[in-house]
């Protein structure tokens, strides 16, 4: 007769690490003991590591639109998020788990993040879908909804009921419900669920906002304990508390400090891995607000940026202190044909493409303009043949992956400075290249 088996342990968070490889020793942000923000350094996941700075493409559900995950790999990413809300909704996170997670079901063996859904509370919620709206000028109250929409998310002390955009069910999410999904989702690092805010929400909501979204860390923590304790058949998976506090130095800080010493309730030695900064921000202050944040966060963890990708946002943010970033902007915009190029946007649509027989981006590495000239894009979309997305987002994935990768080259060998000149000089012209380095300067 076989020996019983020995019951499995934990998953341990010593499955997860960060180290700081280099400091950023000028051109960057400075905190308030005069120590660099900005920092090149390791993750190490279950799955392999990440060289950060990186930016992770999005692959909203469990696919980069367009994209074979293969393709993601070849063209630099090193790892990709994928969205818990609507993979919950669609085919079901259990349905994942039962496919042996993420990474597995989309046929990604890199490092994987999943969002815990706060963004969709926000968006749902004020009517404004896929971005964040600050155009709207009459709201009262916390009441900010876009015009003509109905509102489709509701915050209370316990969760957030809202409406599916598929078929109009009505479903839960609380801090346990997020972490259930998100852990069976079985990404290598998730974020704590949290209420994302607008600028347009009073400063009397935003302090509300930001109380609750640390009383749901609390929550957040003690479930992730509690699944990672019972889901031994899975690696460990990191969990990052989420920075809120809109524009204000004092919430931002305040909400810093509390989930850097957070702990869970219940499971009294859970804390969190590393940190996500989220919400709006004003795009001139992003660095500053980046750099409060970073200041009041340990420097042994990681940071992760949420929805950032142009390139004045990288460097600033980077700056200050952010390790990872992920947005969707680079393969939407590119499925409508706006590229990428060292000079500025090029729209691949445009008739000036019409008889260009040469790379879209002749300083550019990647399969698409190795291989196919503007013209033959311009044909693609114009044509509304399904290889013109494809071709775009490959060239806009690997423009911004490659330039983190520059400016992660660029911390290492001291030249940070130089290269946000050269690169914000030539999209921006000198004068914005000039101001961005002002505006750091004087941040830190």
């Amino acid at each position: 007769m076989n020996a019983p088996t020995a019951p499995a342990s934990p998953p341990s968070p010593a499955d997860f690490g960060f180290t700081v490889d280099q400091q950023l020793e000028s051109g960057g942000a400075v905190g308030s003991g005069g120590e660099p923000l900005g920092r090149s350094g390791t993750i190490r996941t279950p799955h392999g590591e990440i060289q950060t700075p990186a930016f992770i493409p999005v692959g909203t559900k469990a696919t980069v639109k367009s994209l074979l995950p293969a393709t993601v790999s070849e063209l630099g990413g090193q790892a990709v998020l994928a969205n818990a809300y609507h993979l919950f909704l669609q085919p079901g996170s259990d349905l994942v788990d039962e496919a042996g997670g993420l990474g597995r079901f989309m046929n990604w063996d890199g490092p994987t993040f999943t969002d815990s859904g706060g963004f969709q509370v926000m968006s749902l919620g004020v009517g404004f879908k896929k971005v964040i709206s600050m155009a709207e000028s009459a709201h009262s109250g916390a009441e900010v909804i876009a015009k003509n929409k109905e509102r489709l998310a509701h915050v209370d002390e316990d969760g957030v009921t809202f409406k599916s955009f598929l078929n109009g069910d009505k479903h839960r999410f609380t801090p346990e419900v997020s972490m259930r999904i998100q852990h069976e989702l079985g990404a290598d690092i998730m974020f704590a669920f949290d209420e994302c805010t607008t600028l347009l929400n009073t400063r009397e909501y935003q302090e509300d906002s930001v109380e609750r979204t640390e009383r749901w860390a609390v929550r957040c923590l003690d479930e992730h304990a509690r699944q990672t304790a019972s889901r031994t058949h899975r690696p460990y998976q990191a969990l990052f508390g989420v920075v809120q506090g809109a524009q204000y130095e004092d919430l931002r800080r305040r909400a810093a400090n509390g989930l850097a010493h957070l702990r869970g309730s219940e499971a009294t030695e859970q804390e969190f891995d590393g940190f996500g900064i989220g919400g709006a921000l004003e795009k001139r202050d992003l660095g500053t607000i980046v750099g409060w944040v970073s200041d009041e966060l340990p420097d042994s963890k990681p940071r992760h940026l949420l929805g950032i990708s142009e390139p004045d946002d990288l460097f600033a943010a980077i700056a200050a202190g952010a390790d990872t970033f992920d947005c969707v902007a680079p393969s939407r915009q590119a499925r409508g044909g706006s590229m990428y190029s060292p000079t500025g946007r090029i729209n691949a649509k445009s008739a000036g493409q019409r008889r260009r027989f040469e790379p879209l981006d002749a300083e550019c590495d990647c399969y698409t303009c190795q291989n196919y000239t503007a013209a033959y894009l311009h044909h693609l979309f114009k044509a509304k043949e399904m290889l013109g997305s494809t071709l775009a987002t490959i060239h806009n994935e690997r423009y911004i992956v490659r330039l983190v990768d520059r400016i992660r080259g660029s911390i290492v060998d001291g030249t940070f400075a130089e290269l946000r000149e050269e690169v914000l000089g030539r999209q921006y012209g000198m004068e914005f290249a000039r101001d961005a380095a002002a505006r750091v300067a004087a941040a830190g």
